[in-house]
């Protein structure tokens, strides 16, 4: 398997060096070159497999030659048998045809972990065997931050640094990154956004004053491999509700656009998706960019659901290259000055024949705070479920999306993205119920905190982590 740039001209690379890469030398990202396919016969066949398992089997192809399978196996049973629910992802039945899927079993409480737990042993795995120190620089809106720390923390070849916009996440959120006591962690919270945060890391990605002295890696979405884990839940869920007999729907909250990629990329495996709904907050980029062809950035608005507090979704380049035809397939080149327009001037047009190609697949939909409040509601009055504000949203949208008569009887699952006690002021307000953190978050409130605070400003950043990172080699 050989990965390719969606800018054109970064070299290509196997999957050892997308890990450890994470985004391409062009400014671009990585994806594979062509998709494999899983067929129906394969898909069956995963059926009352462990996750573990799944996942082994669903990630084969990405992986090539860079794992024997013994090493993916091993690497798979060992992080996914350390998760908080012998599923690892349950699923929880809300009514005749709506779900949830849980997928905050993880140490720290959200989905990321299910792709960072698994992206820290990668990069363990893979230094070893090369030797040299990697310095990861990475952006988080909240949970991604954590539950990278918690992978990566204490690993002898890594340095972690982790940007997050200073008072705008929640305080379990802040603690989780900020009390791991570990020398090669560093956290750093930056004045400004995490669109400004995330802006800062792929420029130090394109700074030659930094990768000519540190290897530089990522654990956002970004990087591939993370989206490659985040692929196996799709499946694992879908074959629980009768795939590939059966399609499913599912309702995903995101503002980064990684999480409802993965299903995508599901979904071009052979996956039968008959929906992918991208749930939105006001922060609502991905909604009009789908609804309506505008891509186009405005200022962030702070909410109860912080991850999803996001003006520019970096994952969508993806989706945009796989849909950008000039008559040959995907073209680089286009996409690149597509993108280069949209780093110059925050906004974009989607052209016609990606508008068409994406709502083959995608409905996407916004929810604001009164939504997103009304959601809670109806989940713990009838269902008794207690969920979080991110899963709220992309509750309301699948209680909310007309998906037609043609698609009348799909069940359809929502992706419940964190757990109700990272956001408690937010539950409480909504239905009256204060969550408690479960018993495996251990201590949180009673640790040290310990981290720095930056201007939002690129050099500040950029000459701390050179103060502190570890050359490459």
């Amino acid at each position: 398997m050989r990965y390719i740039s969606t800018r054109g001209s970064a070299p290509a690379l196997d999957f050892e060096g997308v890990t450890l890469a994470g985004l391409a030398s062009d400014g671009g990202l990585y994806v594979p070159e062509a998709w494999p396919r899983i067929s129906e016969a394969e898909i069956r066949d995963v059926r009352g497999k462990p996750y573990w398992a799944v996942a082994q089997q669903v990630m084969r192809p990405f992986i090539g030659d860079s794992l024997s399978e013994d090493e993916l196996g091993r690497i798979c049973e060992e992080v996914y048998g350390s998760f908080g629910h012998a599923a690892v992802t349950p699923l929880v039945q809300l009514d005749h045809r709506h779900w949830l899927l849980e997928l905050f079993h993880g140490p720290t409480l959200a989905f990321k972990d299910i792709a960072l737990q698994l992206l820290g042993r990668l990069f363990e795995t893979f230094l070893a065997r090369r030797g040299g120190n990697l310095t990861i620089v990475g952006a988080t809106s909240g949970d991604t931050g954590s539950a990278a720390i918690r992978a990566v923390a204490g690993l002898e070849r890594v340095d972690v640094f982790m940007l997050h916009p200073d008072g705008k996440v929640s305080d379990v959120q802040r603690r989780q990154m900020t009390t791991v006591d570990a020398p090669n962690v560093h956290n750093i919270a930056i004045s400004g956004s995490f669109d400004d945060a995330q802006a800062m890391v792929k420029r130090m990605f394109a700074d030659r004053s930094m990768t000519d002295r540190f290897a530089i890696g990522a654990v956002n979405s970004i990087n591939w491999a993370r989206l490659m884990a985040q692929v196996v839940y799709y499946f694992y869920a879908a074959v629980q509700l009768g795939a590939p007999d059966r399609k499913v729907a599912f309702s995903v909250p995101t503002g980064n656009f990684g999480d409802v990629f993965a299903g995508y990329v599901a979904a071009q495996m052979g996956l039968p998706v008959a929906r992918l709904i991208v749930a939105t907050n006001i922060n609502d980029i991905l909604h009009r960019a789908l609804s309506a062809g505008d891509y186009s950035a405005g200022t962030v608005t702070p909410t109860d659901a912080p991850s999803m507090d996001i003006q520019v979704s970096s994952n969508f380049e993806r989706l945009l290259f796989d849909l950008t035809d000039s008559g040959g397939g995907r073209d680089g080149a286009a996409l690149a000055d597509q993108m280069r327009g949209f780093e110059a001037t925050r906004a974009m047009r989607l052209l016609e024949s990606q508008s068409l190609a994406a709502r083959g697949l995608f409905a996407s939909f916004r929810a604001d705070a009164d939504q997103t409040g009304n959601a809670m509601r109806w989940a713990w009055e009838h269902t008794g479920q207690v969920i979080d504000p991110h899963t709220a949203i992309g509750l309301s949208a699948a209680l909310g999306t007309d998906l037609g008569s043609a698609l009348e009887d799909v069940p359809v699952v929502t992706l419940a993205t964190a757990h109700p006690a990272k956001f408690p002021e937010a539950v409480e307000r909504a239905i009256g119920v204060r969550p408690d953190l479960p018993a495996r978050a251990g201590n949180l409130f009673e640790r040290a905190e310990s981290y720095d605070r930056l201007p939002g400003n690129y050099d500040a950043v950029r000459d701390y982590v050179a103060q502190r990172a570890r050359p490459r080699s």
